[in-house]
């Protein structure tokens, strides 16, 4: 490889913000129309290498590393680049190059500028997003958006980790990114549940003021009653066209009712209750109960977990005496459970940090609240 530049023999992709962002802080960013990428950090990187099988049906596939590196265009905005390697593990078996970027019908510097301009400080982010993702697209498309909005909190993520990486590094500074399966890739409007799981969130690394606040947010949250809280949320609307959107302040908020409430409006599309979908989520979040409990030595602190089913109900889940398609007999409502976020996750083993604490058994406070959103959801089922 001496001698040979990053991306040689393999096409530049121009990467842009995961627009079915929901959660968390570190910027998901869309590689191509199957795989999302993120920063790669060594802890998480060490648990995809190690993963169990039984627990590979609910995590994103990994795919590999990619180098990616800032790039100032010709009017002084920031982007970013990955430069696939040759010999590296191929995304996706097709032409990296073509990605949702070119699909889009508007440009990263309007969208960021308009997210920039519309959206002072956090104060946006802190409220109830349905009203302000129509204007934002609207104004970056110079007309109505088609049907769908989207949620800004992919875009806020992104623009606050360009602001970091132009602060502290060069255009020439290459940065390795972990290349993901794009789990709701084949949601046409993918409504999307962001929890995060258990009854701690630091990780052993943290810091005494770190592990302080990370106490405190779970204690004023449904983190310590339940064992979850709600990170983010969008739920396509199928009566007005558009998502509506959560965040964390709001699912910080929350009491024990609130959460429950919370829930129910996830598998609400407007104007009727999702019941088709509860069974299925249930039967998956049960099987994933029975895989956590044998993982002895794992603990997954500040580990979310994504409840997804795909926001236009189709034919075959509305009348359940037609035969379902071959590719989702077993789920026809296209439900998906994955756990996602391992930077903070520790087990036997870990190549990432040896010195870490050794546990034993599974880890009971991710039990506890998958044990308490099953028994949230049984009781939406059964109409209580």
């Amino acid at each position: 490889m001496v001698g040979q530049s990053p991306g040689e023999g393999r096409a530049a992709v121009l990467l842009q913000p995961f627009v079915h962002q929901v959660g968390g802080h570190t910027s998901m960013l869309t590689y191509d129309e199957h795989t999302v990428c993120k920063p790669l950090v060594l802890q998480e990187l060490s648990f995809y290498e190690s993963l169990p099988l039984a627990m590979r049906q609910f995590t994103p596939q990994y795919k590999g590393i990619v180098s990616v590196h800032l790039k100032k265009d010709s009017l002084g905005n920031l982007t970013l680049i990955a430069s696939p390697s040759l010999g590296q593990q191929d995304s996706t078996g097709g032409d990296p190059a073509v990605t949702l970027w070119h699909k889009c019908k508007w440009s990263h510097t309007q969208v960021t500028k308009t997210f920039k301009d519309s959206c002072p400080g956090k104060m946006l982010l802190r409220t109830d997003l349905q009203y302000h993702t129509d204007s934002l697209l609207e104004e970056a498309n110079g007309k109505q958006p088609e049907r769908k909005s989207y949620n800004p909190w992919g875009l806020h993520c992104h623009r606050q980790h360009l602001n970091r990486m132009s602060s502290k590094h060069n255009e020439n500074k290459l940065h390795q990114f972990l290349l993901l399966e794009n789990v709701v890739s084949k949601c046409s409007y993918p409504c999307i549940l962001d929890l995060k799981m258990g009854t701690r969130q630091h990780g052993d690394d943290a810091s005494e003021e770190k592990k302080a606040r990370h106490i405190k947010k779970c204690e004023q949250s449904t983190s310590a009653s339940l064992g979850v809280r709600i990170c983010g949320m969008q739920v396509y609307q199928a009566d007005t066209g558009h998502f509506l959107c959560k965040d964390k302040y709001f699912g910080r908020k929350l009491s024990a009712e609130g959460f429950r409430q919370t829930l129910r409006q996830f598998l609400c599309t407007g104007n009727q209750l999702r019941t088709d979908l509860l069974e299925p989520i249930i039967l998956r979040l049960k099987a994933l109960l029975a895989v956590i409990r044998k993982q002895s030595s794992y603990r997954f602190y500040s580990s979310s977990l994504l409840i997804i089913y795909d926001g236009q109900e189709h034919k075959e889940s509305a009348d359940h005496h037609l035969p379902f398609p071959k590719t989702h007999s077993t789920n026809p409502c296209r439900v998906d459970v994955r756990m996602i976020d391992f930077a903070h996750t520790t087990f036997k083993g870990s190549k990432s940090n040896p010195n870490s604490t050794l546990y034993d058994g599974p880890d009971h406070g991710y039990i506890f609240g998958l044990e308490n959103l099953i028994k949230i959801l049984q009781s939406l089922s059964e109409g209580k």
